[in-house]
Order: C-alpha cells, then sequence, then structure tokens
C-alpha cells in the first residue's frame, strides 16, 4: 500500500468512527477519556523511552524547543490529568442553546453537535497529542493527528497508550488516528480528502499554517504564531511590571504565548528597564532594543525592523519605548499578530481603553500572557489558541468543537 492509500484507509476509518462516537453517551466518553489517562500515567516509561530518541535527535534545535519537545514524569502526569480534567467538564453535545416558538406553533431550538472528523497537525509539543485527542473525544468528534517529524516517536507512544484507553472503553479505536509518516506529501494528501474530514486545525509555525491554509480543500481554523507584546504603562506599578515581564518572557520562551515584544512608555523608561533589562540579562535572555532603549542600555543589540513582527520563540526579545498608550497600540496593530498582549498600569480607564482597542484574541490588564492556554482558562486542555475572526477565537476546547443544527417541532403545520 502506498502513502496516500495508507492516508486515505485511515480517514475513511476515520470517518466510520465518527459515526458511532456522536451516539455515545457522556458517561461512555468519560470512561473512555479516564482509560486513557490511566494508561499514559502507567505506562509514563514507555513515553520517556520514545521521548529519549526524539530528544537525540534534536540537538541542533534552540535550547527552547527542545524544552517543547522534553517530556519527563512530570510532565506526563501533568498530561494525564488534563484528561481527567477534560472528562469532568460539561458535555456540550446534546445541549439546547435557545429554543423559541413562531406564530404559527413551530418551535425551533439549536442543538450543538460534534463537527465530525477533525484533522489536526502540528509541530514539535508532542503533549499536543493527548490534548487534542482528548478534546475531540469529549465533544464526539473523531480525530487525525499529523505531528511532526521532531515528536514522531513521542507522538505514536502517545496514541499507542490512548488508543488502548478507547480499546477498554469499548469505543472505536479508529476515533484517534495518526498519520505515521514523516513525508510532507502525506500533509498534501490529508488536505485533499474533504469527503471524509470537515475541519483542518493546523498548530505550528507561519510556514506551515500557511501552507495548509493555501493547499487545503477543507476549512481551516488558523492557530498563528503569537507575537505578544506587554507594554509597561507610565501608570505601572514597577514591581508588578518586573514580576509580570519576567514571568512572560522567561518562565517558557518556546510557546506561543510567550513575550516576544516590550513596550515602555517613555516617562518610566530609564528606571523601569535599568531593572528590567538587568533581571532578564541574568536570565540568560538577549535584547535587542529600539534606539532610545540603545542609548539607555549599554551593550545591548540594536533592534531590526524584521525583529519587531519576530515571534522568537527562544530567550530573545525586543524591546521599544513608546510616547503613550496611544502609540503602544498602534505598535501592537501593525506588527503584532493578534493572539495575547498585555498592559501593566494602575489607571483603571487605561487599562479599559487597552482592553477594548486592542485587537487580539486575548488582552490582559496586569498579567502574563502566559495564562493563554485552555487549561489555565478553565478548559482542561486546549486544541489551540485561534487567531482566526470566527466562531473560535483564542484557546479553542469543546464548545468550539461543536457546531449546531436546528431542530423544529410542529403538529402538522404546513406552510402557506
Amino acid at each position: 500500500m502506498n502513502l496516500k492509500q495508507s492516508v486515505e484507509q485511515k480517514v475513511k476509518a476515520s470517518k466510520s468512527a465518527s459515526r458511532v462516537l456522536s451516539k455515545a453517551s457522556t458517561e461512555t466518553k468519560n470512561r473512555a477519556l479516564l482509560y486513557m489517562a490511566s494508561a499514559i500515567k502507567t505506562k509514563a516509561n514507555l513515553i520517556i523511552k520514545a521521548n529519549k530518541k526524539d530528544i537525540l535527535k534534536a540537538k541542533k534545535l534552540s535550547k527552547a524547543m527542545i524544552d517543547r519537545l522534553t517530556l519527563d514524569k512530570k510532565r506526563i502526569n501533568e498530561m494525564a490529568d488534563s484528561i481527567c480534567a477534560v472528562a469532568k467538564l460539561k458535555d456540550p453535545c446534546g445541549v439546547i442553546d435557545k429554543m423559541w416558538k413562531r406564530r404559527n406553533g413551530l418551535v425551533i431550538g439549536k442543538l450543538r453537535i460534534p463537527i465530525g472528523v477533525i484533522g489536526i497537525i502540528y509541530e514539535s509539543r508532542p503533549n499536543v497529542t493527548s490534548d487534542c485527542a482528548s478534546l475531540c473525544i469529549k465533544s464526539g468528534n473523531a480525530v487525525i493527528l499529523k505531528g511532526g517529524k521532531e515528536s514522531i516517536n513521542s507522538n505514536l507512544a502517545i496514541y499507542k497508550l490512548l488508543r488502548e484507553g478507547l480499546k477498554k472503553a469499548k469505543v472505536p479505536e479508529d476515533s484517534i488516528q495518526m498519520i505515521d509518516s514523516i513525508d510532507r506529501k502525506a500533509v498534501s494528501y490529508l488536505l485533499k480528502l474533504d469527503e471524509y474530514i470537515d475541519l483542518i486545525i493546523p498548530r505550528g509555525g507561519e510556514s506551515l499554517i500557511k501552507m495548509v491554509a493555501k493547499e487545503s480543500s477543507i476549512p481551516v481554523i488558523k492557530h498563528y504564531k503569537g507575537v505578544c507584546h506587554t507594554y509597561v504603562d507610565c501608570d505601572a506599578d514597577l514591581n508588578k511590571a518586573l514580576k509580570i515581564v519576567v514571568n512572560a518572557k522567561t518562565q517558557r520562551p518556546g510557546v506561543c504565548n510567550a513575550m516576544e515584544t516590550l513596550l515602555v512608555d517613555k516617562k518610566i523608561a530609564k528606571e523601569f528597564l535599568a531593572k528590567a533589562v538587568k533581571k532578564l540579562i541574568s536570565l540568560g535572555v538577549e535584547i535587542r532594543g529600539c534606539e532610545k532603549t540603545k542609548k539607555l542600555v549599554k551593550g545591548i543589540k540594536k533592534a531590526k525592523e524584521s525583529d519587531w513582527y519576530e515571534e522568537f520563540l527562544d530567550l530573545i526579545l525586543s524591546v521599544k519605548i513608546v510616547d503613550n498608550i496611544d502609540d503602544a497600540i498602534v505598535h501592537i496593530t501593525k506588527y503584532g499578530s493578534s493572539h495575547s498582549d498585555a498592559i501593566v498600569t494602575e489607571d483603571y480607564d487605561k487599562s479599559l481603553k487597552f482592553l477594548k482597542e486592542v485587537d487580539s484574541t486575548c488582552v490582559y490588564s496586569n498579567a502574563s500572557t502566559r495564562f493563554t492556554d485552555g487549561y489555565q482558562f478553565g478548559f482542561g486542555a486546549e486544541i489551540g489558541i485561534s487567531t482566526d475572526k470566527i466562531h473560535a477565537r483564542g484557546p479553542m476546547a469543546l464548545d468550539e468543537l461543536t457546531i449546531y443544527k436546528y431542530i423544529i417541532f410542529g403538529n402538522g403545520q404546513v406552510r402557506k
């Protein structure tokens, strides 16, 4: 069997499984999730063994990217806990959003149902495998996973354990499928199977997402890059600001919600940057500053125009001194990616202005952008962070994995 036939066979099997899964009870789906979590936790050694193979091959990647790729006992337990958290969430399937009665007596309602078959194309982070699978199972969707070559061994190990859980719960194993080829043609084949797949979700680098959006004959929800900003206002509590800035950049720099650009009001730039840059450099951060920043802080690199658009995913930070909040918003509007942006200020009116005028999926006042995460939002896990302006925006979880249909109750009515 060639690659094209192999991909199509898995997709067809997924479609068949989706018809069964869509009718499964909440109890059945939750039981499957708990068995999946148990398999992950009790056989963590198999995942760690597979992950070590990926790490050995990843020596040329940055430290931040290797961190994204690495799994240890703690992270694997967190994966299992996340699946359990999804099991505890309310099932959106079968929920009637609203009902109304027409003058002719017809009663019309909007009923939540699964989307069907969802293809997810992603890079690097192997925990995405379990997060996406758990959310899809809970929302009644079959899922086809296509991870990156960097994490192929880890992904396959997790995938096999998840299917063990489905089998034990007597849920069709083909509800979770994985394209195990690292050949890029596999993605091209997948993107043309619109007869079987209802939605494609790419999450990864800019080039991957653009390629998927261009080639797909299936609807796509894009999870675009995170060029995240933090603006420190002249009315900020500078101790609070320092804590937020350090966390947003260094807590885990290789993820999409990490801060990539720091904007500082000119009125407090000298005082704040003296402390902030010193602290950031001590933590290994490379600073690339605008002309004004370079005059205040010696020994840093000059930021290029391209740096303001860059998602570094590393311990690199662009820093710009701005005139005021309006100047900061103009910068974010031009260079940002509509992902996550924050203001640090004690001025309530400025806080509201920033929250209203910055057109990003998540906008923060006095908090780190690192909270843009389905788990942190109470969603159990996430499929990713949608930067599209459609029904799914921001952390995408159970509700966003359902669609609705209209149900109409009549008593013999006919249209005149």
